[in-house]
């Protein structure tokens, strides 16, 4: 099995069970963005994290070694996303993502925001004009360093 097909069976077996995502990561202590990547296949989940999982979802054993193998991250099925919740955030970097780029340089100095050390919270606000989505990027800054070959 591998971890595509995990993945579906992952999806199929959640909602069978009536599962929320949230169920799932209070199971195991962990964030729910972060466990819904790992069982949609962007993060490894540790072995005995795993187990609690595939028993709550009814998944046979041999997924929780595939579940815990360091993963091919990242990647969409089209280069400019169709789904219109993830074209959302490809939009808003394309009109924000410039400023934003340049105001991390302006306040941080020559570098990025780590994708690596970094956390998501995402949670819902009220608002009188209709319910508002906040995501939240938690990301350590990482300065380029520039070092000579001799170094």
């Amino acid at each position: 099995m591998n971890r595509n097909e995990i993945t579906e069976q992952v999806v199929v077996a959640r909602l069978s069970k009536g599962l929320s995502w949230q169920k799932l990561a209070d199971a195991i202590d962990r964030p729910v963005l972060w466990t819904t990547s790992a069982l949609l296949g962007q993060h490894p989940i540790p072995a005995e994290q795993g187990k609690v999982l595939v028993e709550m979802l009814g998944l046979d054993d041999s997924a929780v070694a595939v579940l815990a193998a360091p993963p091919m991250r990242g990647g969409l099925p089209s280069a400019v996303p169709t789904d219109p919740t993830i074209y959302r955030f490809y939009e808003a970097l394309q009109v924000y993502g410039g400023a934003i780029k340049e105001v991390i340089h302006e306040q941080f100095g020559d570098g990025i925001m780590s994708a690596i050390n970094f956390s998501v919270d995402l949670h819902k606000k009220s608002h009188p004009a209709g319910d508002r989505v906040v995501v939240t990027f938690d990301g350590k800054f990482l300065p380029y360093q520039w070092i000579s070959a001799q170094d």
